[in-house]
């Protein structure tokens, strides 16, 4: 019997031990660091000849190309994250840049310093060489191209940074806690850019190029700075007139129409800039019709008036996106313009391109970005008309406008518009908004905001609304004869009348002297560069003490 007991104590001791063993193993597993390396091609989810794209340490779903011993960035890519200023002419394959004063051309033959390609086109795709791109932007690039797994990072922040220096040889892990997988090594003494800390983990990039989670007690020497930018952005040097702008349109139509700069300008004040509508494109091809006249801008410059002649998008048989597509078309189209400009001594050019379909966006904002180039060569002056900014328009991309052009003219009006719902053409309200608006992207000393000399009124007839456009004058005298009783709206800015008959209704909302103080009052409130006016005749003479008082 006591050696049966004996054999049972030495028995249950043994199990013991053995639960204590395999406790005490099962505790280590637990916790034990992972020693298994992660797959980096997935985790940078790119092979081959693929190179990883981190822009501000965030891994992109786009990757570049390893070719010719570099990095090439896709095109898009760039365009959208870095610099849209890159542009690539799909039709005629070259690539455009355009620099304050000259525009440089490169296609697929064309080589950089070092002898390799500046572009390459691979499966449909466009690539610019990181090079290239660096050479032309803000950025900081570190490359990693020469491994297996190929990766730059790019960064176009300026912000504050914060480092660490590693402590002692450690384990980069995919995702924070001792289980994950190991994504890279940390030598004792490396530095490591902190990205995110938490209570016991911080998220970092290595100074090999590796992204991953370290412990918190691993780093030593934790360091903040901004890094400093060393890019010599180009300076778009701008044209200025010197004074408060006070443009006004002149809608000519025919050659006999500019004989009535006289007549048009008589009983006017303070206006140092005419616009007349001389150059209408005609076709796709860069062709455009002129109404220019050495007489007249003789005439006006006797008045001590810069003209600024109009160039229009306005015909049926010109679609903007395919017009300016092609970089020949946009070279013919300029080198016309600066042939008209040469030929009648003309101050500027103005740009009245409405209707544009979003895709002609990046190839209009190109035209304006070479035109751009040619005016500030011969010392005229750029201005590009504007709507209102809605999300419908951002595409004209008035910042870029603002950077490259002289001026940007905001057309405060067409609120309401023929065929859309009736209201007022320029309330008070949308005036300002439209002003601040723009504000946010162009600078204050290139804004001039547009004013209508004109209004509509409405008539609601079976159903149907209808509208007629009318100079302030000519209103001013419907509202006389059919004895239209006006109530001012405070909060329009403007007065309100309105005839009700049996068989149709009509309606205005008037612009007149006080409408339009209230709008000169809001230009100057916004200390903007001045003000346009469409268009020259539809006025009485009186209103010109309101808008050069």
């Amino acid at each position: 019997m006591k050696r049966l007991m004996h054999f049972i104590t030495c028995l249950m001791i043994l199990i013991l031990f053995a639960a204590a063993g395999a406790g005490g193993y099962m505790v280590y597993k637990k916790y034990s660091p992972v020693k298994e390396w992660a797959d980096s091609g997935e985790l940078f989810q790119v092979n081959g000849d693929q190179v990883a794209l981190i822009l501000n340490e965030v891994l992109q779903e786009e990757k570049g190309v390893y070719a010719e011993g570099q990095t090439y960035l896709p095109v898009e890519w760039v365009n959208e994250q870095l610099n849209e200023r890159f542009y690539w002419d799909s039709i005629e394959n070259i690539l455009v840049y355009a620099l304050p004063d000259s525009i440089v051309y490169a296609d697929e033959e064309t080589l950089g310093s070092m002898g390799s390609h500046l572009l390459l086109k691979k499966e449909g795709q466009v690539y610019l060489s990181a090079g290239l791109v660096a050479n032309y932007t803000d950025v900081r690039m570190e490359t990693f191209d020469k491994e297996d797994v190929k990766r730059i990072y790019i960064n176009n922040l300026w912000e504050e940074e914060t480092t660490a220096v590693i402590k002692k040889d450690s384990s980069i892990r995919v995702r924070g806690g001792v289980k994950s997988l190991i994504a890279a090594e940390a030598l004792k003494g490396s530095q490591v850019k902190v990205l995110d800390q938490m209570d016991k983990w911080s998220y970092v990039r290595t100074d090999s190029g590796y992204l991953g989670y370290i412990q918190n007690k691993r780093l030593s020497q934790v360091q903040v700075s901004v890094p400093e930018s060393s890019f010599q952005a180009p300076v778009y040097e701008s044209q200025s007139l010197g004074e408060r702008v006070c443009l006004a349109w002149h809608q000519v139509t025919t050659m006999a129409g500019n004989d009535t700069l006289d007549s048009m300008l008589e009983g006017t004040k303070g206006i140092n800039v005419i616009s007349p509508t001389w150059f209408a494109l005609s076709d796709n091809q860069g062709n455009f019709k002129s109404l220019a006249s050495k007489s007249y801008v003789d005439n006006a410059h006797s008045r001590g008036l810069q003209v600024w002649a109009l160039l229009d998008n306005f015909s049926k048989d010109v679609q903007t996106e395919k017009l300016l597509a092609p970089t020949s078309t946009r070279k013919k189209l300029i080198a016309g313009l600066m042939d008209q400009v040469e030929r009648y001594d003309i101050d500027g050019i103005n740009l009245d391109f409405e209707g544009i379909k979003k895709e002609a966006g990046p190839h209009y904002v190109q035209f304006i970005r070479e035109l751009s180039v040619e005016c500030r060569k011969k010392g005229i002056i750029l201005s590009v008309d504007n709507y209102v900014p809605a999300a419908y328009n951002e595409f004209y991309n008035r910042r870029e406008q603002g950077i490259v052009a002289d001026y940007v003219i905001v057309m405060g009006y067409d609120e309401h518009y023929a065929g859309g719902e009736m209201g007022s053409v320029a309330s008070l309200p949308y005036v300002e908004q439209g002003i601040k608006n723009t504000l946010q992207s162009v600078p204050k000393e290139k804004l001039i905001n547009g004013i209508p000399l004109f209004t509509r009124v409405w008539t609601e007839k079976d159903g149907e609304t209808t509208s007629t456009a009318m100079g302030i004058e000519k209103a001013e005298q419907w509202v006389a004869e059919n004895e239209v009783d006006l109530t001012w709206d405070d909060q329009l800015g403007q007065y309100y009348g309105q005839l009700v008959g049996e068989e149709s209704s009509q309606y205005i909302w008037m612009e007149d002297s006080r409408s339009i103080e209230l709008k000169i009052k809001a230009v100057e409130d916004s200390n903007i560069a001045g003000v346009a006016c469409w268009k020259l005749g539809f006025e009485p003479e009186e209103l010109w003490e309101v808008i050069n008082p």
